[in-house]
């Protein structure tokens, strides 16, 4: 019941969905003898859904996540193991046409094809469950084996975590399953807006992970240019967004230790 209470609220909280509610209200009232509110409710929410869509905030916001944390550092050494996040597989899609459909995030997965040739030793799972509304579809982790198959993995490389619906979740059944060991070194592969959200879950639970972001969504350095096109630049805002909530919903509910994580140790840790 939370699960789907939040899911529920996080998708209300999109600033999207949030302002064309407002345009609806307003149209309504504009209808009865409050026509002048609706009147501005309106006119502020086709404004502010313009500012979203064409200004830089969103690009703004979501650099400010993704240059948490750099490139993962390979001088390093290899890895013991590698966990890759769901989030880039379509599993109704999928399901739909017979073969896997992967969406915006497919960084996270075409990550797999390349670790597992560089480090044939390593540990790799991956860890995503049925992460829709009533939890009513397939899980990600199932329709993951016909990818295996075409980067030529053998699909037993790969152990499959599949309960997860959540990034807390994600954090706390894959440590239940690969049961690290102190003086192991394991990646965490996802999207870099994700990267810090992520890497706090897991630290919170005590399971030190080395951050490897992947599907990038802006430039190296920033850009404070106004976007071109109404649709991306209002999905960027709303990703972006949703991530920020992420992070201050998931402190107040303890799952991670700061509002923020980055490259340094976490508080305590």
């Amino acid at each position: 019941m939370f699960f789907t209470l939040y899911k529920i609220v996080a998708l209300l909280a999109l600033p999207s969905n949030l302002l064309f509610l407002l345009c609806v209200a307003g149209a309504a009232l504009m209808a009865t003898r409050f026509k002048r509110a609706g009147r501005r409710m309106v006119i502020s929410s086709l404004v502010l859904l313009a500012i979203a869509g064409f200004s830089p905030i969103g690009g703004v916001l979501a650099h400010m996540l993704e240059s948490r944390f750099p490139p993962w550092d390979p001088t390093r050494g290899p890895p013991n193991g590698i966990v890759v996040l769901g989030g880039a597989i379509l599993p109704v899609l999928s399901r739909d046409y017979g073969e896997p459909v992967v969406g915006r995030d497919a960084g996270r997965v075409l990550a797999i094809a390349k670790l597992a040739r560089v480090f044939p030793d390593a540990r790799i799972v991956y860890s995503s469950g049925d992460a829709s509304l009533f939890a009513n579809e397939t899980a990600e982790a199932a329709v993951l084996a016909p990818l295996l198959d075409s980067f030529g993995i053998q699909r037993t490389r790969v152990v499959l975590e599949s309960r997860s619906r959540n990034t807390v979740e994600n954090a706390v059944f894959t440590k239940e399953l690969v049961k690290p060991k102190p003086g192991e070194r394991w990646l965490l592969v996802t999207s870099a807006q994700h990267i810090p959200r992520a890497v706090g879950c897991f630290r919170r639970i005590g399971f030190p992970v080395e951050a490897y972001p992947v599907a990038w969504r802006t430039r190296l350095r920033g850009s404070l240019m106004p976007g071109a096109v109404f649709g991306g630049g209002l999905t960027q805002f709303d990703f972006a967004t949703h991530e920020w909530i992420g992070l201050i919903a998931y402190r107040l509910m303890g799952w991670t230790s700061e509002l923020l994580p980055g490259p340094g140790p976490a508080p305590g840790l």
